[in-house]
């Protein structure tokens, strides 16, 4: 403790910035709140606690440290994002933009890293116009920067321009190849046009230990077999399928039972030989009890589909997209219980959303049976 007291609010920065990259956020709150009692006036500190909180989705003491943050300097552009941020999450989205916009007179609109968190922090909560200007702004800064194009291109895509966001990846891949959740991106935009040949190189060019969709892995080793005959236990399959499992190993065994629900609302075969013609409506198709729903969150967005589709989306766009659906499910009962006191089960995706709408928490467009 006596050798702690001479470090500088710069190394508790750090060392909280090293702990939030691999993802310890109440590591990072720990050697945050530390520094603080240190260095009450350390702005920095107070900008890393906002960040660990809006990590943890704990949205008012994200704000407060911000807000204390802003105190201390009004001007503070990582600050005023990180407030804009907490504004949308709670749905202040005019108070939002207006910080953003703050931050870009201010000259920042040539920082290609912030205009990148604003951009993706409108693309989670649905602003889809705004954040395609963000990160257009950001293109035309730095036409060099791979990463910017690709944000580009998600934003295009969301707004239902297929072709363009098609350029774009493969643009921001000519800049990049080591973008790989572009490339994985593009992958996905290939198959769902119905070319798969295409789509199976994209996917091959990330190595197996470099996958971290487990969709993406699933639709490679059944490209495989469909468009190469391969059996169950052929040499080539092998490190798809063990990274497949790795994949998997990181879920209980519910866990595994949603994502085994998840690929058959999607229309993935398990079999070793799938029929062509299941992999041109795996999009589309869905089980019997798979019928589409309505559902308001309580930022006023509005979500159709499956009750499954309706959980992904809500995962989405709260920016958890690389988290399997059943973590994402048990993450959002706990903060519900937390936060309302109720109990929400996690069981299922028709299970969480029929007793969120139950208690209120969400919006139901039609009417179900109990």
């Amino acid at each position: 403790m006596g050798k702690d007291r001479f470090r500088s609010s710069e190394e508790y920065d750090e060392q909280a910035h090293r702990l939030y990259s691999e993802g310890d956020f109440d590591g990072a709150l720990e050697v945050l709140r530390e520094g603080l009692s240190h260095y009450p006036d350390a702005v920095e500190l107070y900008i890393g606690l906002g960040y660990a909180r809006l990590a943890r989705e704990e949205f008012a003491w994200a704000g407060r440290s911000f807000r204390q943050a802003l105190a201390l300097d009004p001007r503070h552009a990582d600050a005023l994002v990180g407030m804009g941020e907490v504004l949308l999450r709670m749905g202040g989205h005019a108070q939002a933009l207006a910080c953003f916009k703050e931050v870009q007179a201010m000259g920042h609109d040539q920082d290609v890293d912030l205009m990148l968190t604003m951009g993706r922090a409108l693309l989670r909560e649905g602003l889809l116009a705004s954040s395609k200007d963000v990160f257009s702004k950001a293109v035309s800064v730095r036409p060099d920067n791979g990463e910017a194009v690709a944000a580009l291109a998600f934003a295009l895509h969301r707004l239902g321009d297929e072709v363009e966001a098609s350029r774009h990846l493969r643009r921001a891949l000519r800049l990049d190849p080591d973008l790989h959740e572009a490339r994985v991106y593009l992958g996905h935009l290939l198959f769902d046009r119905g070319d798969w040949e295409a789509a199976l190189r994209e996917f091959e060019r990330v190595s197996p230990g470099e996958h971290w969709d487990s969709l993406a892995v699933w639709r490679v080793i059944e490209l495989k077999r469909t468009l190469w005959e391969m059996e169950s236990g052929d040499t080539r399959l092998l490190p798809w399928e063990a990274r497949l499992e790795e994949l998997e190993s990181f879920s209980d065994l519910t866990d595994r039972l949603l994502t085994e629900i998840e690929a058959a609302a999607n229309g993935y075969a398990s079999s070793s030989s799938p029929d062509p013609g299941q992999l041109e409506l795996s999009l589309g198709s869905c089980p019997d009890e798979g019928r589409v729903h309505t559902v308001r969150l309580p930022e006023g967005q509005v979500l159709r589909g499956t009750w499954l589709d309706i959980v992904r989306q809500m995962r989405d766009l709260a920016g958890f997209s690389h988290e399997p659906i059943t973590h994402y499910m048990k993450r959002l009962a706990e903060r519900w219980h937390e936060q309302r006191g109720v109990e929400i089960p996690a069981t299922d995706p028709a299970a969480l959303l029929r007793a969120a709408i139950r208690a209120g928490l969400l919006t139901l467009g039609e009417e179900f049976d109990s």
